[in-house]
């Protein structure tokens, strides 16, 4: 079993002029890529009326993803950080403009342009630290940060995703969801090995009452081995986490008043005879 690339090198590095050629000259991961990106083109949900959106695809590579995007008659604009991949994709002549840049140190593209996002394998590259100066958490909200404020309100990014483990994706969802996104988990085939595919799909701005409307949702492990060969799709669905409300602390009552001046006084402070009038609240003069 081969390794995965985020643990043998930084992206820029990994993706060099070789292995970039390689890569997209691969039949079985230019198939594989058109079938994932068709996926996430489906879990966009943008609507079907025939105008074309204005789309962002992240960790472009050679323009694999940008393809499918084309076919189905959207423009887009795509961003790595490997220039090897972009310039395979410059030869390739894709449709899309292509940008260079690292994802963790935010999205400069103006507010509220893009009208939906994808991207495929490429956002756990976040949770690697290749540098000293590189905090997964920090490289996460900045990504998402940024990508929350170019995206136009009620737009959705899905990012087709391989975790190394429950910490990281637990990472990459807690950091969208603060960021201000709703949204959660759609897990294809996921009582499958091999076919097992996982997708972050995230709404910007007002979140819908579910993200998994037109999918199916999460089957336990007694259900018919049928589902699983029709895709079946499992669904965690999470919204922002709210902040704690402040309580009011006016009006404490008679009783914590009169508690407190007994307090007050076993430290020997000067404090005014209890009476009937003791924390009653007095009438205004006005």
């Amino acid at each position: 079993m081969s390794s995965r690339p985020e643990l043998l090198a930084p992206p820029e590095i990994f993706y060099d002029e070789s292995e970039a050629r390689k890569y997209t000259s691969s039949s079985r991961i230019v198939e594989i890529q058109a079938r994932l990106s068709e996926r996430a083109l489906e879990l966009l949900a943008l609507p079907d009326d025939g105008v074309p959106r204005f789309l962002l695809d992240i960790g472009c590579g050679s323009g694999l993803s940008g393809e499918t995007l084309s076919e189905n008659g959207h423009q887009w604009i795509g961003l790595d950080i490997s220039a090897s991949m972009l310039n395979v994709a410059v030869e390739r002549e894709v449709e899309g403009d292509l940008l260079l840049g690292d994802m963790g140190q935010g999205l400069g593209l103006r507010a509220g342009v893009i009208d939906g996002a994808i991207s495929i394998s490429a956002v756990q590259w976040l949770c690697n630290a290749d540098k000293s100066s590189h905090e997964p958490r920090l490289r996460l909200k900045a990504f998402f940060g940024s990508l929350y404020r170019c995206l136009s309100r009620g737009a959705r990014a899905v990012f087709q995703v391989y975790p190394e483990n429950i910490a990281q994706r637990e990472l990459i969802l807690r950091q969208a969801l603060q960021a201000g996104f709703g949204g959660g988990l759609v897990v294809d085939y996921p009582h499958s090995t091999k076919k097992r595919k996982e997708f972050l799909v995230l709404t910007c701005g007002s979140v819908p009452t579910s993200i998994n409307e037109g999918y199916k949702e999460s089957c336990s492990e007694d259900d018919d081995s049928e589902d699983e060969e029709n895709g079946m799709v499992g669904v965690s669905d999470r919204n922002r986490p709210r902040k704690k409300q402040r309580t009011n602390k006016k009006g404490k009552g008679r009783e914590w008043v009169l508690r407190k001046k007994e307090q007050s006084r076993r430290k020997g402070n000067d404090v005014p005879h209890d009476s009937k009038y003791t924390a009653r609240k007095r009438k205004s003069r006005f």
